[in-house]
């Protein structure tokens, strides 16, 4: 392995053209680390808003942007049971994945699905961690339950909906264009709901309201998620794609028993990611081999056009993930 890899940094915060190609010290493998030889990278929202200096990377993490990637263990640190070099995995990241090389902690790796390219498994960290950990483990989805998910069409959004259909809920979402609401019902939305010509509050009040929203739009979506929720019912939020400020009358989450909570996956612990990782391996990870569910792709650009990639993902009007081709 050469000492030096390329990278993609940013060379100050602001809109895409401050991604800039450079040459960068290949990472080492710390303890309980990997270092990975990556083919792909996922590009997601947390990358445009570190872009833009209002995500900064937690203590210790590279400045790097890249929070998902996927390719071959070529170095393992001290303490490292699985996995081994040459072994082909996708991963979780803590930053670094704009990157020929990455290191990560061996717990928050994945194999590669059965049947499932790198291309596609470098899709996989990101969205199925925060899926698993905000709908399952913190929303406790059940099935036969109603779950809106906003943002149907995005990275997050297709894999909610198929989680959530796998494990028997019923899927309503919402989604900016028919073309984007097409593909919510195509995989497996019972109702997707055009936000521009469509009322959600109404739609799921009709249906006796949503037991778990999963929003990552807030603003003034806020007040309309309590009102289309059910009595005991969940907003988990993970996003503020119109603010986190709004007014909101707390005596409906009182005397309707709503529970209000949300997160964020890049602060949590190695530890905390390490739990997300096991249980999906042992929930999720047989639903991919067996090809029950799968990522949506959108597109794909080189490394050196991270700029590009970062202006689809803001023009919104991608459906599914794109990636970076590193290697």
């Amino acid at each position: 392995m050469t000492q030096t890899m390329r990278a993609v940094e940013i060379s100050q915060p602001g809109g895409p053209e401050v991604l800039t190609l450079v040459e960068r010290p290949r990472p080492e493998a710390a303890h309980g680390q990997v270092v990975l030889k990556l083919a792909y990278a996922g590009v997601n929202r947390p990358d445009a808003l570190q872009r833009a200096g209002a995500y900064a990377p937690p203590p210790g993490a590279s400045d790097l942007p890249g929070l998902e990637a996927a390719g071959e263990v070529v170095a393992v640190g001290p303490g490292v049971d699985w996995p081994s070099v040459g072994d082909e995995v996708c991963a979780l990241l803590p930053g670094g994945g704009y990157a020929e090389y990455v290191a990560t902690p061996a717990a928050h790796c994945l194999p590669v699905p059965q049947g499932m390219d790198l291309k596609q498994a470098a899709c996989l960290p990101e969205t199925f961690f925060t899926v698993w950990s905000n709908v399952f483990m913190r929303g406790g989805l059940q099935a036969g339950e109603r779950f809106l998910i906003h943002g149907g069409s995005s990275g997050i959004g297709t894999t909610a909906i198929q989680l959530a259909r796998q494990f028997g809920a019923r899927v309503f979402a919402t989604a900016g264009s028919a073309d984007k609401c097409a593909a919510c019902t195509d995989l497996g939305a019972e109702r997707a709901i055009n936000y521009r010509e469509e009322d959600f509050v109404e739609i799921l009040r009709a249906e006796g309201g949503a037991n778990l929203i999963l929003d990552m739009v807030g603003g003034d979506y806020i007040p309309r998620n309590i009102k289309a929720l059910a009595d005991d019912g969940r907003l988990v939020q993970i996003a503020f794609l119109s603010g986190p400020k709004v007014a909101l009358n707390f005596a409906q989450v009182m005397t309707r028993r709503l529970t209000i909570t949300g997160s964020t996956l890049r602060p949590q612990s190695d530890l905390a990611k390490a739990r997300i990782a096991d249980a999906l391996r042992e929930q999720v990870w047989p639903l991919l081999d067996a090809s029950k569910v799968a990522p949506v792709m959108d597109s794909e650009f080189p490394l050196e056009q991270a700029a590009g990639a970062h202006a689809r993902m803001e023009g919104s009007t991608h459906i599914g993930k794109i990636v970076l081709k590193v290697g």
